[in-house]
């Protein structure tokens, strides 16, 4: 057990090395803090932090540095929250309301989070959970080349082109908007596969080869939403805090890359009393024992619901990082849930 002083020390070592990437030592606590008590006094609480193994020395100097467990604590009992200003609330709504549609969100959800964090953002696409197909659109691009538009009760649209074996005109392609829309609408998206198999059953022998291409491209649609993936922004700060990582930071850049290491993450995180979850240093998978992810779930309607958040150094600014995190991610849920 460490004292409340001590907590309050280690408190300003993770802010100050936070802020100045430069090992803490107690003299410096002193000049900057209000502790009210002597350079000895602060070097006793520190030498019961390291005991404890909450703060470290990278070298022989006097300065300490916070560890993962040392972070842990901090985000845990000690980080406040510090609200985004009205000026930061109005610039996330503006930027937001904006979006035309569920990818954009996404697009502009991760780059005003990376500006607002100086981290990597990611954002997780909603797995398919309950949603159902809202509407399908047929645009004729040419006489055998067919736009399909798949747009489901949340928002998301998908689009592709297919081409045909004969050609499409205004009454074979009237026919397909008519029966594929009375087939489909409404309908739960785990239902398509098994209705787009049917579907030529509808139509003149003639057309189904035709018809048949058609309904590979409804199932496509729908593989393209099973498919959980992120949207990622701000790989460049990643870069720009390179000297806070031991070794080299390709190998996080290859784990944010690949995704499935970060979708696993998401899916094990626990939220804390305030809907932000944190993980640090070697609570993540070797890849990126020297970094930290922190999270916030936004939801999509009542049934569908993911994740968004950050990810960059363990020396990164919590407090801030965190509030914006679950303000962006409040946001992003009232959006959608809006549409």
């Amino acid at each position: 057990m460490v004292s409340d002083r001590a907590l309050q020390v280690l408190r300003a070592i993770v802010q100050d090395y936070v802020a100045s990437r430069e090992p803490v030592g107690s003299k410096a606590l002193v000049e900057r803090h209000q502790f009210g008590v002597s350079s000895a006094t602060i070097r006793n609480d520190m030498a019961l932090l390291e005991e404890e193994e909450l703060i470290a020395a990278p070298h022989t100097s006097s300065g300490r540095v916070p560890t993962d467990k040392g972070y842990r604590l901090f985000v845990d009992q000690l980080a406040e929250l510090r609200p985004l200003s009205a000026g930061q609330r109005q610039a996330i709504a503006q930027f937001l309301d904006q979006s035309i549609d569920l990818d954009d969100v996404f697009a502009r959800t991760v780059r005003l989070l990376s500006q607002l964090t100086n981290q990597v953002a990611l954002v997780q696409y909603p797995t398919l959970g309950n949603a159902r197909v809202r509407h399908v659109e047929f645009v004729p691009m040419t006489s055998t080349r067919l736009m399909t538009v798949f747009i489901t009760d949340g928002g998301r649209v998908d689009q592709r082109i297919i081409e045909l074996p004969l050609e499409a005109d205004e009454v074979f392609v009237g026919e397909l908007r008519a029966k594929v829309n009375a087939l489909l609408d409404g309908r739960p998206l785990a239902d398509v596969r098994g209705l787009a198999d049917a579907l030529g059953d509808q139509f003149a022998p003639e057309r189904r080869d035709a018809v048949r291409v058609v309904a590979e491209a409804l199932v496509g649609h729908v593989d393209a939403h099973r498919q959980d993936r992120l949207v990622m922004a701000g790989a460049a700060n990643l870069v720009r805090t390179e000297g806070d990582f031991a070794g080299s930071v390709y190998p996080v850049l290859e784990a944010i890359e690949e995704q499935v290491t970060l979708l696993k993450l998401f899916s094990e995180m626990e939220l804390d009393a305030q809907a932000v979850a944190a993980r640090i240093g070697r609570e993540n998978t070797e890849a990126l024992h020297e970094t930290a992810v922190v999270t916030s779930p936004y939801s999509m309607g009542a049934d569908q619901s993911a994740r968004l958040g950050v990810l960059g150094p363990t020396r990164m600014d919590y407090s801030n990082n965190m509030a914006a995190v679950r303000a962006v991610a409040r946001y992003v849920s009232r959006l959608l849930g809006e549409d």
